[in-house]
């Protein structure tokens, strides 16, 4: 049986993810709000010794996390399995109990104003989404969009909210001191996988306005097609209109991104492909043996999604990338690829 967060504050063996701050949870605070999009929601309120996790092999060196667990209550999310260190469940917990870190901005503020700070990149939204609903509550984003400004530090934001659109001001404000770029995940259109999959998430057309909204505002901002899961968003009728619709939203780049079950994942994925799909079982096993699909089944799939991007770029125009952007090689080196040869490094994991 899962153990709360309170229990927790009493266990001196408790070991925080590999990666994460040390969060101080004796000073926990647990809330609960009384409106229908957080029923059965619980929120612990800590303060965290540290903002700023470093990162080794990745284009960018360094990621915030706002929060541990998330809302939008993805059924492939990687992160799930990381709550077994708050001696929480990676299942039912995940989406009920979550870990809301108070204080992260003004520890921010702290980490980014010592003279050892130079300035590196930061990726939020790599572990959890800053933008999952309850942020329309803590509302910590703007805090940290000023933050990174004020100390000339540029980062990007991985999203599935749509409530990253509140900060257009911000983030535009922010972009006239540092590089600032974005990406909004869209695995599919299809409403009732959508459902399924991802219940807590804003809808995918919803997330294509953002993307729009994004980009209008100056702020550049591609869409990762992930997951692409076998039997349910990878047909090429579904990915050809995908495609087609992020073009059209001005996406800078569209990155396909095949289901990743690494241990611990796949024994949290398996039980809602079982009630929701289980005529899709005997083709899941067949497919992962291991943490990803084989290459027979992915490439194909990403030359077809490279050959509908370049065709919807040719209709709709292809939005400039700027040099450098998240880590890519500057527009002149990179002319013949028709991503930034970073993108699918730094998320492969979604």
């Amino acid at each position: 049986m899962s153990r709360t967060l309170a229990d927790l504050q009493r266990d001196p063996k408790a070991v925080p993810v590999d990666g994460e701050p040390t969060l101080a949870l004796r000073a926990a605070r647990t809330r609960t709000f009384d409106t229908p999009e957080f029923a059965g929601i619980t929120f612990h309120e800590v303060e965290a010794k540290s903002a700023l996790n470093r990162v080794r092999g990745m284009p960018f060196g360094w990621s915030l996390n706002l929060y541990r667990g998330c809302g939008h209550a993805c059924s492939y999310c990687f992160a799930r399995p990381t709550h077994a260190y708050l001696n929480l469940s990676p299942l039912e917990d995940f989406e009920r109990e979550i870990v809301v870190k108070t204080n992260v901005v003004e520890v921010l503020r702290r980490e980014l104003a010592k003279p050892s700070w130079r300035g590196e990149h930061v990726a939020l939204g790599t572990n959890t989404d800053p933008y999952q609903r309850c942020e329309g509550r803590y509302r910590l984003m703007p805090g940290v969009i000023e933050a990174f400004a004020q100390s000339r530090t540029p980062f990007s934001i991985l999203t599935k909210g749509t409530l990253v659109t509140r900060d257009i001001a911000a983030l535009r404000a922010a972009s006239e001191q540092v590089p600032v770029a974005a990406a909004v995940t869209i695995g599919m259109l299809d409403e009732d996988v959508w459902r399924s999959a991802e219940p807590g998430t804003p809808s995918p057309k919803a997330r294509l306005e953002a993307v729009r909204a994004l980009n209008d505002a100056g702020i550049p901002t591609g869409v990762m097609l992930a997951p692409i899961m076998p039997g349910l968003n990878d047909s090429v009728a579904q990915l050809a209109a995908l495609v087609d619709a992020c073009a059209a939203a001005g996406a800078v780049h569209i990155t396909p991104i095949t289901l990743h079950l690494r241990p611990g994942v796949k024994e949290v994925f398996w039980p809602w492909l079982e009630a929701a799909y289980p005529e899709l079982v005997p083709r899941y096993r067949a497919l992962y043996r291991g943490a990803t699909a084989p290459k027979a089944f992915r490439e194909p799939l990403e030359r077809f999604v490279a050959d509908r991007r370049r065709a919807a770029w040719r209709q709709h125009g292809r939005p400039p990338t700027p040099p450098g952007w998240r880590g890519a090689a500057p527009a002149a080196e990179s002319a013949a690829a028709d991503e930034p040869v970073a993108v699918s490094e730094q998320l492969s994991l979604l």
